[in-house]
């Protein structure tokens, strides 16, 4: 029997794992980020955002494996909108999970938070990703020209978004 792939809650537990992920230089350019994130200041973070109503943070799992990061961050509910986030663990990407983790995102943000609009950013030359959002339902709403400075070049960004009726006129 398959183990299930679903979304929990991240836990001060996963931290080290959070932890490996951050300081991954490969990971990180994608989030355009420097791979650089101490121990301490993750912790400081999660003590900080254990009850933020804007944000949600998920551990991606299959079993009791840890295959990724899932984020609803900028939750704002005036609006009924958030971005999307997701980090896979490089040993498990090329299996699925992206797309698997991708709805379990949106069934969570359009039928638990009731949003309006999920969006996500994500650098023009990530194909793979464009790939499995387009899949997903997402289109590109825009694109932001020379947005982020990556291994010493200017990366172009796609902001893509997934509105809650296209989502449920789907499923």
């Amino acid at each position: 029997m398959d183990e299930e792939i679903g979304l929990r809650t991240l836990e001060k537990e996963d931290l080290e794992f959070i932890h490996t992920l951050h300081n991954n230089a490969d990971i990180m350019s994608y989030w355009f980020e420097e791979a650089y994130k101490s121990m301490a200041t993750l912790k400081d973070q999660y003590d900080k955002n254990m009850s933020n109503p804007h944000v949600r943070h998920f551990i991606l799992k299959k079993g009791n494996k840890k295959l990724g990061l899932v984020e609803l961050v900028a939750i704002d509910p005036i609006h009924r909108k958030a971005e999307f986030t997701i980090m896979i663990d490089p040993t498990y990407q090329g299996n699925g999970y992206a797309s698997k983790a991708t709805c379990l995102a949106m069934d969570y943000a359009f039928s638990t938070l009731n949003l309006h609009k999920l969006y996500l950013i994500v650098d023009q030359i990530n194909e793979k990703a464009i790939h499995i959002y387009k899949k997903a339902g997402f289109q590109i709403e825009a694109q932001l020209k020379d947005e982020y400075f990556v291994n010493g070049t200017y990366h172009h960004a796609v902001i893509m978004c997934m509105f809650q009726e296209d989502y449920f006129s789907m499923n």
